[in-house]
């Protein structure tokens, strides 16, 4: 996993609405050097890192798009905060240890927990 530093990028693909973006097979793109530092942050992307290399990238994207339109007739505005994989890097981004014992499709039991 790279960790890339690319500002105009990041802020073009997200509209603005993000810190930071993980693209598979490529990397984690962070918007500002400031995030080099946002354990966090990178722990959150690290999270969407594994959960893209155990669907291969491209099942990855689909699931999220699939997923997002259908919880936007459920969430409205809100949908993207409840796609199953921004709840589980939601909730363990603070668990600094949580990508070394992750078990691999976790984020399922996500798909209908409302957060």
């Amino acid at each position: 996993m790279k960790i890339l530093v690319k500002p105009g990028f990041v802020r073009t693909i997200t509209l603005g609405f993000a810190a930071a973006i993980t693209l598979w097979p490529f990397g984690i793109f962070l918007l500002k050097d400031k995030y080099l530092n946002n354990a966090i942050l990178i722990n959150h992307e690290a999270i969407h890192w594994k959960q893209s290399q155990e669907l291969l990238g491209i099942l990855f994207y689909i699931i999220y798009v699939l997923e997002w339109f259908i919880k936007l007739f459920i969430y409205g505005k809100n949908a993207y905060y409840n796609i199953s994989f921004e709840r589980e890097a939601n909730y363990y981004e603070n668990n600094l240890e949580y990508t070394k014992t992750r078990k691999h499709f976790k984020w399922i039991k996500f798909i209908f927990k409302k957060c």
